[in-house]
């Protein structure tokens, strides 16, 4: 006899490093009913394994990750299998960092203060291949694919930037001439549309392209 498709159970994938957290989303998940977690890793580098036993519909994935970054196992995972489906569920995510992820094959975003009723819509829709992006981070991501994309290395300039240090102190720090510093301060403020290193710092504050703490 054949089963309802509705009453086959979501078969999720959970990556987080936390065994805490996974336990209580494991928990939480299948309480809610429809929802049967099948895989868990705790470290990027073992996610596709993983998913190669599993074979989940729905990878649940942090970015914070020891081994290889959410953004990473992303891709990695989207190279060896085109047909999976990945839900970003993470505290804090840089705008780009989020933009680079979806880039990489995600299909979906969600912080992980949301409900388990909002996870499960949200695992639902990705898992049929269809996108989920709270519409505050969509407004933010379109914002920020108007302008030229910021690259690793201004990434890493602009963080420095940002605590005040010199194009010198900059240069010695990531081992290049300073000449290679002032062109890249020089892409970073045109990309920013600002006039000034102190306009720049603030303007990536304010994408999330760099954090304070950086």
């Amino acid at each position: 006899m054949n089963v309802p498709a509705s009453d086959v159970p979501l078969t999720v994938m959970i990556v987080d490093d936390h065994f805490i957290v996974r336990s209580g989303l494991v928990a939480a998940l299948e309480a809610a009913g429809g929802v049967t977690v099948v895989g868990e890793a705790e470290r990027g580098d073992e996610v596709t394994a993983v998913y190669q036993q599993c074979r989940p519909a729905v990878v649940l994935m942090d970015l914070q990750l020891p081994g290889l970054s959410g953004v990473e196992a992303t891709r990695a995972l989207i190279e060896h299998d085109g047909a999976a489906r990945v839900l970003l569920f993470s505290t804090f995510i840089r705008d780009d960092e989020l933009q680079t992820a979806f880039e990489a094959g995600a299909l979906g975003y969600l912080h992980k203060s949301a409900k388990s009723d909002e996870l499960i819509v949200a695992m639902k829709r990705v898992a049929a291949g269809e996108l989920h992006v709270p519409a505050n981070v969509q407004r933010r991501l379109s914002a920020l694919r108007i302008a030229p994309a910021i690259t690793a290395k201004e990434r890493e300039v602009l963080a420095r930037i940002a605590t005040g240090l010199a194009n010198k102190e900059i240069a010695q720090e990531l081992k290049v001439s300073e000449d290679t510093i002032k062109r890249h301060v020089s892409n970073i403020l045109e990309k920013l549309q600002v006039n000034d290193r102190a306009q720049a710092a603030v303007e990536a504050i304010r994408r999330g392209i760099v954090r304070v703490a950086d």
